[in-house]
């Protein structure tokens, strides 16, 4: 059984995140703190090392599949270059209109471009996952972890 670009990329991405994994658990200790330095850079490289050997398995997985039983998806630069200009509004915007406000626009519009709701249901349902990722985050970040996020110099919150 032979393994494929995916495969590849991730058995590569599982090895640096496992090596930085063991080397996140050797970090000191801070006996003030009770979560140390390493503890998020080991949530964050556990989930990368999963993802990574859930790529490396479908690859492998795929490979043997019989051939033609799945059509290879139709590819959409269109798409990809929305994507890419949402993501540049979101950084030129964020210092203006502030962490909260251009967060909860980047999210409803990248689920937009990315699949356009068609009903009014499916329109509330973006407006509120927005609404809510920005402010999930924000507390989260702000509140708990103490992170200052940016403020708009337009809204000033």
């Amino acid at each position: 059984m032979s393994i494929g670009r995916d495969g590849i990329a991730g058995l590569i991405l599982l090895a640096i995140s496992l090596f930085l994994l063991v080397k996140s658990f050797q970090l000191p200790s801070l006996p003030i703190v009770p979560v140390g330095p390493g503890f998020y850079p080991a949530i964050v490289l556990s989930l990368m090392a999963t993802a990574s050997a859930l790529l490396v398995l479908q690859d492998l997985l795929k490979r043997r599949a019989p051939a033609g039983a799945v059509a290879a998806p139709r590819r959409n630069y269109r798409r990809v270059l929305i994507a890419f200009a949402i993501v540049g509004a979101y950084v030129v915007l964020l210092p203006l209109l502030g962490f909260r406000v251009a967060t909860a626009l980047f999210v409803g519009a990248l689920q937009a471009a990315l699949d356009r709701p068609r009903t009014v249901r499916q329109w509330v349902v973006l407006a509120a996952i927005a609404f809510g990722t920005a402010v999930v985050s924000y507390f989260v970040f702000e509140r708990y972890l103490l992170v200052l996020l940016p403020r708009g110099a337009w809204t000033g919150f």
